[in-house]
């Protein structure tokens, strides 16, 4: 039989491709096995090994946590009144992708609520660098007006909505600022120094004042959102939510009656007013006038306005009563006299022969008492009740410079001068009681006699806050006791109160009850019959006080002071301390009164008005 080449090769053919698609099929075989087997490797090692640490990097792309500010805690006065509270503000947001036409959307509302111009092209600058998705404010602090305005026409417009907020407030604006203080947008600086985590949803923190100063108290803890997004951030689902803590309440002890008295007392005049219970240190009013008002400082104070407030040579910023540093003049010739009783220096006998004028021994310069300029004498024969009663400068000349700088500082600082008083704001300054060793460091200069001299008067390089006068007057009305000042009687956790206990600074600051006594009884006869007496003549209440009249500037030997002649800012300050009742005080007081001369016509009659509204509301008979 004869086949056809032509088919034998054919038939051939097909045998070797049926080989080689054997072979390839097996090869392919052995790569897909070994493939798989790599497959499986990978997703055990996926799903099982490394199952955790995926999970987790999984869970980090669609699951975040939101954080959710904490409530401020509230600040109340004494008998509850609130000082510092938290209010709901609305504000207008948009959400940009629910916006079919921003353009046109802006307009309207611009047109509907009359919106500044500066708000819509502030919002179009937020606008580039947010997420559609995300809200943005377009107008804060809205009007009740255009609150209603906007709800009327809510149909009309798409992505807009209304949003409530809380903003610390104020109700006692300026009155209260130099003891609560305020607070303000946290700036970078203060970022740094923060608890990032507790911070991540607060906008503002206290600036200064007991705001700043318990900043962690008021503050509370952060809460989270648990949250579910997608790709793009947007927010799927809550899934778990762990509520903000809210900060702690404070109760102060301050009357916030009578601070708004003690600041209608002091009127245009700038100054202090410090009033302390004496019995425990407590801080019943601190008045610092001028003031402003903190809620400005709340969102945001604009420039202008913050440049007019630092611009102002009233100095509103400014906390007279702690950060005040000045001369004490007379007022502080009741502890000088205890101090010299206490030293030995002088008994209650003693006197002086006052012909208007001390002078040391073998030195020219006259230091000359008041009496001298005003009638042209001195006070004749003067023991220390006199002395104080009178404020006889020359019988203090020569006390102090017989005591020496030494002792005067040394007493001095007993009754806390130079030293801070303790108070809960962290604001204070310490001022100034002179001292050898303090010149000598300062100035290089050795300590003259004289400086010595004019220190008795509360003149010279003596400097003090009012916030330290009042305290130590308070000392002067317990009979010797030194308490450390505070603001803060209790602090209010919600499951816990805390009450805060008065602090001892020293016990006995004066040994002897019968020096004591005759200091006390000569500030008494200073209201009755003494440079007080015009103020205090009709008062159905006991009381023991001191004026004061602290130069600002030097008058030259043989020249006389006359306040018309001097720029009213550099004329004399007024100053005067006082306490009530005289046999058990309820209130210890020290008042400043710039540039208005003697402290028995310009401080002393604030005093009483104080002193009066206080007994009255506590129904003390003094």
């Amino acid at each position: 039989m004869n086949i056809n080449p032509r088919k034998r090769h054919e038939l051939k053919d097909a045998v070797f491709e049926m080989r080689l698609f054997f072979n390839r099929a097996v090869m392919a075989f052995i790569l897909v096995f070994f493939a798989f087997v790599l497959l499986l490797y990978r997703a055990y090692n996926l799903q099982v090994t490394h199952y955790k640490d995926f999970a987790t990097r999984s869970d980090r792309n669609r699951i975040s946590l939101v954080p959710e500010a904490p409530v401020r805690g509230i600040i109340y006065d004494r008998n509850g009144v609130i000082l510092a509270d938290n209010r709901s503000v609305y504000s207008l947001e948009l959400i940009p992708e629910k916006v079919k036409n921003m353009t046109q959307e802006l307009a309207q509302l611009k047109h509907l609520l009359q919106i500044p111009d500066e708000k819509i092209e502030d919002f179009n600058k937020r606008l580039k660098g947010t997420r559609r998705f995300k809200k943005i404010i377009l107008l804060s602090n809205i009007s009740e007006a255009q609150r209603a305005i906007f709800e009327v026409n809510r149909h009309l417009f798409s992505g807009a909505s209304i949003e409530a907020r809380l903003v610390r407030y104020y109700p006692f604006g300026k009155e209260m600022v130099h003891v609560l203080g305020f607070v303000g947008r946290i700036n970078e600086n203060e970022l740094t120094q923060l608890d990032e985590k507790n911070y991540k949803a607060t906008r503002n923190l206290g600036k200064v004042g007991l705001e700043k100063y318990y900043e962690p108290v008021l503050h509370g803890k952060v809460g989270y959102r648990e949250v579910e997004t997608d790709v793009h951030g947007r927010v799927i689902r809550v899934l778990k939510r762990t509520p903000p803590v809210p900060g702690a309440n404070l109760i102060l002890s301050i009357d916030s009656q009578l601070q708004l008295l003690a600041t209608k007392a002091l009127g245009n005049y700038r100054g202090s007013i410090v009033a302390l219970d004496p019995q425990n240190g407590e801080v019943l009013t601190l008045v610092s006038n001028p003031g402003y008002d903190p809620n400005a400082f709340v969102g945001g104070i604009s420039s202008k306005a913050f440049n007019k407030l630092l611009a102002s040579q009233d100095r509103p910023l400014f906390n007279r009563s702690l950060l005040g540093q000045y001369p004490p003049g007379s007022t502080i010739k009741p502890m000088l006299g205890l101090a010299g009783l206490e030293y030995g220096i002088i008994n209650k006998t003693s006197k002086i022969d006052d012909p208007g004028w001390f002078m040391i021994e073998n030195e020219e310069r006259k230091f000359r008492d008041w009496t001298l300029a005003k009638f042209g004498r001195g006070h004749g024969k003067v023991d220390l009740y006199k002395a104080i009663v009178q404020s006889c400068d020359t019988f203090f000349y020569d006390l102090s410079y017989r005591m020496g700088i030494d002792k005067i500082h040394e007493a001095m600082n007993r009754f806390g001068f130079g030293e801070l008083t303790g108070i809960d704001m962290g604001e204070e300054k310490k001022a100034l009681m002179p001292s050898r060793e303090w010149k000598r460091a300062k100035l290089r200069e050795p300590w003259f006699p004289g400086e010595t001299v004019i220190v008795g008067i509360g003149q010279g390089f003596w400097t003090v806050t009012p916030l330290q006068l009042a305290n130590a007057t308070a000392i002067l009305a317990n009979r010797g006791t030194r308490f450390d000042l505070r603001l803060v009687t209790a602090i209010d956790y919600g499951q816990e109160k805390v009450e805060i206990s008065p602090k001892l600074a020293q016990k006995q600051v004066v040994s002897s009850k019968e020096n004591m006594d005759l200091v006390l009884k000569a500030m008494q006869a200073v209201n009755k019959t003494g440079t007080a007496r015009t103020a205090f003549r009709t008062a159905k209440f006991t009381s023991a006080g001191k004026t004061g009249t602290a130069q600002l500037i030097s008058i030259a030997q043989g020249e006389k002071y006359d306040k018309e002649k001097v720029n009213y800012r550099e004329r004399d300050n007024a100053m005067y301390i006082a306490f009530a009742p005289f046999e058990n005080p309820e209130i210890a007081l020290s008042i400043v009164v710039e540039n208005e001369g003697h402290g028995g016509s310009s401080a002393a009659p604030i005093a009483r008005k104080i002193i009066e509204y206080w007994l009255k509301e506590n129904k003390t008979d003094g």
